[in-house]
């Protein structure tokens, strides 16, 4: 298996240790982000946001664990209407209030955001789609149409590959260190992927965007009370929501997706057959996510 050597090739080529042509030399330095805002919501609490796309319907974004809001883009990218995503507390430039912090506490920067934007829609990544969740046990008609996109345990029996890649994540990020960061994001990416041009500038970004803006440790305390409290809440949500999982992700036991599916009184669940969706099956998932958004309301 290749494996990562920082720092990354100048010219974004993989790297060989033979003479002779390797590969085509198409990879660029990473792009400047797009410029974003910070908003206040309700509770106080100030969060980094990216808007856009015009007009109506408007759908949010929400991101996973130690994830960012490139990560959520791709997501959005033929859906119509305004797109909204943003950064949780403790990911970029959002507050991070004192901890401990709870699923109930995401629920509020997501509902925070979709009210100030007026969002009809949500999409959650992981994370994101615990968060989610969570608000629909709350108001289970708040959006209108829902995806779910791997779905994390929503109770507290967390698989421990999960939490150790978060530790070392924050150990990383704690050290200052580019290479040790670099190591650490490595398990985000396919095999196939790595030392390839789309991996090194995957890779470049999440290392840039981490050694930025850093990331809080109080997100360790997330799992410590279950995401949803009482998973039969979830039957009262009016909205479709396509739930979708993937067979061989140990973060993202497909078993939690599926469960959801069944809880869920108006939901599709697609899953798919390898991990890494959104490297191995990114056309198709792109075009399943916004034919399920763009489909008019009946």
């Amino acid at each position: 298996m290749s494996r990562f050597r920082w720092p990354p090739p100048p010219d974004g080529g993989p790297r060989t240790h033979f003479p002779g042509p390797t590969a085509p030399r198409t990879g660029r330095p990473t792009l400047p982000a797009p410029p974003t805002d910070r908003v206040q919501t309700q509770d106080g609490v100030r969060l980094e946001q990216l808007t856009t796309g015009t007009g109506a319907p408007v759908t949010v974004f929400a991101h996973g664990l130690a994830g960012d809001i490139s990560g959520t883009r791709p997501f959005g990218s033929a859906v119509t209407g305004r797109r909204v995503f943003f950064h949780f507390r403790g990911h970029g430039r959002s507050d991070a209030p004192p901890g401990p912090w709870t699923f109930g506490d995401l629920a509020r920067d997501l509902r925070g955001i979709a009210d100030l934007a007026g969002a009809t829609r949500a999409l959650g990544v992981s994370m994101g789609a615990g968060a989610l969740c969570r608000l629909l046990t709350e108001t289970p008609d708040r959006f209108e149409r829902v995806v779910l996109y791997l779905p994390a345990p929503l109770d507290t029996d967390r698989p421990p590959a999960a939490a150790n890649r978060l530790d070392r994540l924050l150990a990383a990020v704690q050290s200052g260190e580019a290479a040790a960061v670099a190591e650490a994001v490595e398990p985000e990416l396919p095999a196939p992927a790595r030392n390839t041009p789309a991996g090194w500038s995957y890779l470049r970004q999440r290392v840039e965007q981490l050694q930025t803006d850093g990331l809080a440790p109080e997100l360790r305390t997330l799992w410590s009370a279950p995401a949803v409290p009482d998973f039969s809440a979830l039957r009262a949500v009016t909205a479709p929501v396509l739930v979708i999982g993937c067979v061989g992700d140990e973060i993202h036991p497909v078993a939690v997706a599926d469960r959801l599916a069944r809880l869920l009184p108006h939901a599709e669940l697609q899953i798919y057959d390898r991990p890494s969706v959104l490297w191995n099956s990114r056309r198709e998932l792109r075009e399943r996510i916004s034919a399920f958004f763009n489909t008019p309301a009946p």
